[in-house]
């Protein structure tokens, strides 16, 4: 028995999950792929993520948070998590007792892993032109490597770096892999992991890169791409929503909150329980939803928990919307709200069930 019962929904397709990954591994047979499962899989739903790339035969996955890591924990006992994103110097004793590798990005944070009286697995964080986390410069990041690799406490499983334009210039991009270079040269041991590909390095650039050993797959793991030239991926996730009522309306009738919208003829209106509290924001309201194989225009404010649409006679209660997935694409409605894909998927909130499709099967 189902326990959803708001015709509110988004389908998540693992066959199209493992497909991306299958791709980007494809790409660099030589190396790992870690799937990054941060931001509940972009949206997706951790979880369920991770135990479809698990029953694949994944072990590693990459998240940001502490938060996201100790979830992981809790249902996978036996896979390396890495955790990307900071932590905080007393949360560092956390990491070791759940087994969580993280990232050492600062001076603050070297400090408190040297000082720790346990043992801690970590991965040291270079910038390399981003400016956001990570140290700089090649002597000083030479010596916090040969440091650590000293500590008998300390595990330095990899060092990385992230970049900044590798989906649109690629000189930049050049210039922050020739800096990688000169640091990895600069070590008496490199650690047994590196790893600087984000997504888009892994299909443009990857497969020419000498000194890695892994990739990170976030967003193109999900089936999407900020390149031009997309690669051969399957978006993962659709939104869907049922009508729920239909109104007729005469001239002169207006629709929701502030009635900006107005009906000059009698016209059929569609009402739809999703709404920005769903994370279907109300700059949406210039776009368009499915219905069987067309396009029906939202008209009207949306809603915290409603949307209308504008519809013709083929249109009932209780047919499926689809908002994005088919014709209206995640890749459309990110370029109408003059944003990115990413923005689009993770802002689906936790209000709208994932329902779980493989094998043509849905499991709710």
């Amino acid at each position: 028995m189902s326990n959803i019962y708001r015709p509110t929904w988004a389908e998540v397709n693992l066959d199209h999950l493992w497909h991306n990954f299958e791709e980007a591994q494809k790409q660099n047979l030589t190396k790992k792929v870690i799937p990054v499962i941060k931001a509940n899989a972009y949206g997706h739903g951790a979880i369920e993520v991770m135990k479809h790339l698990y029953d694949q035969g994944v072990r590693l996955c990459a998240v940001s948070l502490l938060e996201e890591a100790l979830e992981i924990r809790a249902h996978f006992d036996d896979i390396d998590i890495l955790m990307l994103g900071p932590v905080m110097e007393s949360d560092i004793l956390i990491c070791s007792l759940n087994r969580i590798e993280l990232s050492v990005y600062d001076e603050h944070i070297y400090d408190s892993v040297l000082k720790l009286g346990h043992h801690i697995t970590c991965h040291l964080k270079v910038d390399t032109g981003m400016s956001r986390y990570g140290f700089r410069g090649v002597e000083n990041i030479s010596k916090v490597v040969s440091n650590l690799q000293k500590q008998k406490h300390i595990n330095l499983k990899g060092i990385f770096t992230h970049f900044a334009t590798a989906d649109h210039d690629e000189m930049f991009y050049q210039k922050q892999l020739e800096q990688m270079r000169l640091i990895l040269s600069s070590l008496k041991k490199v650690p047994p992991m590196v790893h600087v590909s984000n997504s888009s390095s892994t299909f443009k650039y990857e497969s020419k890169i000498e000194f890695t050993t892994h990739v990170r797959l976030g967003i193109s793991l999900y089936g999407l791409s900020l390149d031009e030239k997309k690669p051969n991926l399957k978006p993962v996730m659709s939104l869907k929503s049922r009508v729920v009522q239909v109104k007729e309306l005469n001239p002169g009738d207006c629709v929701g909150y502030g009635a900006t919208y107005c009906a000059t003829e009698k016209e059929r209106i569609a009402i739809l329980p999703i709404g920005y509290a769903d994370g279907w924001i109300r700059k949406n309201k210039t776009g368009h939803v499915q219905f069987h194989d067309k396009k029906y225009k939202i008209v009207g404010i949306i809603c915290m928990d409603a949307c209308f649409v504008k519809i013709d006679e083929s249109v009932h209660v209780n047919d499926t919307a689809i908002l994005f997935g088919d014709l209206v694409s995640i890749d459309d409605i990110a370029k109408r709200l003059n944003t990115i894909n990413y923005e689009v998927v993770t802002q689906v909130s936790y209000r709208v069930p994932r329902i779980m499709i493989k094998g043509d099967k849905k499991n709710d």
